[in-house]
């Protein structure tokens, strides 16, 4: 039985990106009942008029970053203006500035948003890959978006993961053969994503969830 309460009113207006990827209406369905008025949309004008922006995904780094190439601006400028911005499982790999991905398949680089300064990273390890199941979280600093979920399980489904240039961008890892980034932050605080799915977490998800959108509504 849930133990999950959703408030009785709504608490923040976020904006969930719609860029050809990733679950959108799971994604939703979550973020309603953490509290949120939803907006799917690809219109860069909603999103200076939300109090939050969710950049989901899910695929391969470079289609990401083409089907989003042109939300670019907008996004980095919502980012810079100190507003929250939240990846989801390849949309936090976007955060960063590039991954090894699009090299391991023979594409080239590809640049990301940069707005965690870092690369995603291919896991070498003797398990099976990708990576698919739950691990438990373990949180490495303070962050709003991590409240309440230390020791908790979460959902992965992945090949890649973070590695930032400032290792106090990390908020929490999980370990799948060696200890990875399951949550990174910007230095401001703003910019955050999880490597796991929250809309597939249960109520550890739903936690993160309500996070983000209590900390929509603060700022």
């Amino acid at each position: 039985m849930s133990t999950f309460e959703p408030p009785a009113e709504t608490l923040a207006d976020v904006v969930v990106v719609d860029y050809g990827l990733g679950n959108l209406r799971s994604a939703t369905r979550g973020l309603e009942r953490a509290g949120a008025a939803v907006e799917i949309t690809d219109d860069p004008e909603a999103f200076a008029a939300a109090d939050g922006v969710v950049l989901p995904g899910v695929g391969a780094f470079r289609e990401g970053m083409e089907n989003a190439g042109p939300l670019r601006e907008a996004l980095t400028d919502h980012a810079e203006a100190g507003r929250p911005l939240f990846g989801i499982c390849l949309g936090m790999q976007m955060l960063l500035t590039t991954s090894e991905e699009a090299d391991h398949e023979g594409e080239g680089e590809v640049t990301g948003l940069d707005l965690v300064p870092g690369t995603n990273v291919r896991f070498d390890v003797d398990r099976k890959v990708p990576h698919m199941g739950w691990n438990e979280l373990e949180v490495t600093r303070d962050h709003p978006i991590v409240e309440g979920v230390e020791g908790q399980y979460a959902y992965f489904v992945h090949s890649y993961y973070a590695e930032p240039d400032d290792p106090d961008a990390v908020v929490a890892t999980a370990d799948y053969g060696v200890d990875f980034p399951a949550v990174v932050a910007n230095e401001a605080g703003n910019v955050f994503g999880t490597q796991f799915h929250p809309e597939k977490s249960g109520e550890t998800g739903l936690r993160i969830l309500r996070n983000f959108v209590e900390y929509c509504a603060d700022r």
